[in-house]
């Protein structure tokens, strides 16, 4: 470990922003995919851990959702990482179903391809 790096003892040590969240990159255990991005706060991660499901905070409804409550497209979660600034959430996970709500396996499905901006 570098000396800058101060190793995280638990969910409170971690660096929320200003709103308290921290962003959740999720990725499928198995085939290395990122699957989705989405936003924790304290209480999510910690039913996260807890439950083995993901669980995050609706930036735009402003409430916990468990992902694949509605869907039966649960996450099973194998392990949860961060980075080394404590920012930033690795979720690796077991996808059952979907992960996308358009249908897609990934919500990372459209590329912007050179020469294409505006």
């Amino acid at each position: 470990m570098r000396n800058d790096e101060t190793p995280v003892d638990g969910v409170d040590d971690l660096k929320y922003d200003d709103r308290g969240l921290i962003p959740a990159i999720v990725q499928e255990e198995s085939s290395g995919q990122v699957l989705m991005l989405a936003y924790m706060n304290r209480e999510s991660l910690a039913r996260t851990l807890e439950t083995g499901r993901t669980w995050f905070y609706s930036r735009s409804r402003q409430e916990l959702w468990p992902k694949g409550e509605t869907s039966g497209h649960v996450q099973r979660v194998a392990r949860v990482l961060y980075d080394c600034d404590a920012d930033t959430l690795l979720v690796q996970v077991e996808q059952v179903g979907v992960a996308c709500h358009t249908g897609e396996m990934s919500c990372f499905y459209r590329e912007l391809r050179r020469g294409e901006g505006g």
